[in-house]
């Protein structure tokens, strides 16, 4: 746990942590991380283990050949990692128990919404009944202090409006994975009120919090059916990228925009409690609400080869076509803030394609990174 803090340090800290991460506050935290195979997981692994935290990691195999769990050395950075399933509840519990974590962080999931359409009973089975596997297995740690469940932007009745949508509006998901995301909101907020009550919660001292954020790219995601990947992917082949539909409005924002701010409401859980259970939403500026053609554009640009797009015409299954998410209430009561704008976080991404297609050490360029992100500002 770290050098023991006096009351006044406590305080001071809690002052001073709003908007911000504390390496300080995760040196030797024990934290549970579901998927950490993944590419935000694998993010969020160098970020704790650069900053002292001791990481247990429970996932599946990674999915894709490269990874970034391999790349960039992931189970190293583990105090454990186990590969596993969380639609196994007893294996699940077993490796909680084990760990005996101060903080659940919860982003284990079926990602996408193609895949959806043709593995639905898989993708509700892990989206859904994951999550409350996820949250069972917390009610059997009584160490656990805080809980970070990581959803999705997508799980917002979607109704094509131009406004960002707030915590407050209703789950919805046209998709079978927007759809689950929305059922495992639901699953989280029914734990909460009927296991870990607000009334109750001196007696089991858990607080839970949901995080929704937008499209997220970065350096290490070689995910089917993503954009960004699949725009390297076609531009490292000389081939045009297909698009399926260029006007498509989403929230991007770097990997470590939502990664922040799920560390931030962390904190905030663990040292203040109830004070900040519910859904957060941690998605990029207005500014950065833009189409999937303007973002192929930018990263044509950066990329300084022949690279370039053309328009899909064969038929694709429903997608929603306008989605912009409001943030302001962690803006207000977390302070947190996006710091990259979109342009940024494209060139991160072309720096750390670069470093890896050079056999570079991509470890190191995800912590200058993170690095940099950490002493950036608002107005980058």
């Amino acid at each position: 746990m770290g050098q023991r803090q006096s009351p006044l340090e406590k305080l001071a800290m809690s002052l001073n942590m709003r908007g911000q991460v504390h390496p300080q506050f995760w040196s030797g935290k024990k934290v549970f991380l579901t998927g950490h195979t993944g590419f935000k997981g694998g993010w969020l692994t160098v970020w704790l283990s650069s900053m002292g935290a001791k990481v247990t990691g429970f996932s599946l195999a990674p999915n894709t050949t490269p990874n970034l769990f391999e790349a960039a050395g992931v189970a190293a950075l583990c105090k454990q990692s186990h590969i596993g399933d969380i639609r196994n509840l007893d294996d699940l519990r077993n490796a909680m128990q084990l760990a005996s974590p101060d903080i659940v962080i919860h982003m284990a999931a079926q990602p996408l919404v193609r895949y959806s359409y043709a593995n639905p009973v898989e993708t509700y089975a892990t989206n859904v009944m994951g999550t409350v596997h996820v949250l069972e297995a917390i009610r059997s740690c009584s160490c656990v202090k805080a809980a970070v469940m990581v959803t999705t932007d997508k799980c917002y009745e979607n109704k094509e409006w131009v406004w960002g949508y707030r915590e407050s509006e209703p789950m919805g998901g046209y998709d079978p994975y927007s759809n689950s995301k929305g059922c495992a909101e639901l699953v989280t907020a029914s734990y909460r009120q009927s296991f870990f009550s607000e009334k109750e919660y001196a007696k089991h001292g858990v607080a839970i919090a949901s995080a929704r954020a937008g499209n997220v790219i970065g350096g290490g995601d070689w995910s089917a059916d993503r954009l960004i990947p699949d725009a390297i992917a076609a531009f490292e082949s000389g081939l045009p990228l297909m698009i399926r539909n260029p006007l498509a409005t989403r929230p991007w924002q770097h990997v470590l925009e939502p990664l922040s701010g799920y560390l931030v409401l962390a904190q905030a859980l663990y040292e203040q409690g109830i004070a900040f259970n519910g859904a957060w939403n941690f998605g990029p500026n207005d500014a950065d609400a833009r189409s999937v053609q303007e973002v192929i554009e930018l990263l044509i640009n950066q990329w300084g080869s022949a690279a370039s797009w053309q328009q899909d015409g064969q038929p694709a299954p429903h997608e929603a076509h306008f989605l912009k998410l409001d943030c302001s209430k962690a803006r207000q009561e977390l302070a947190w803030n996006a710091r990259w704008s979109l342009e940024k976080a494209i060139e991160a991404i072309v720096q750390w394609q670069g470093v890896f297609q050079s056999s570079g050490d991509v470890s190191s360029v995800m912590r200058e990174q993170i690095q940099a992100y950490e002493h950036s500002h608002k107005s980058d």
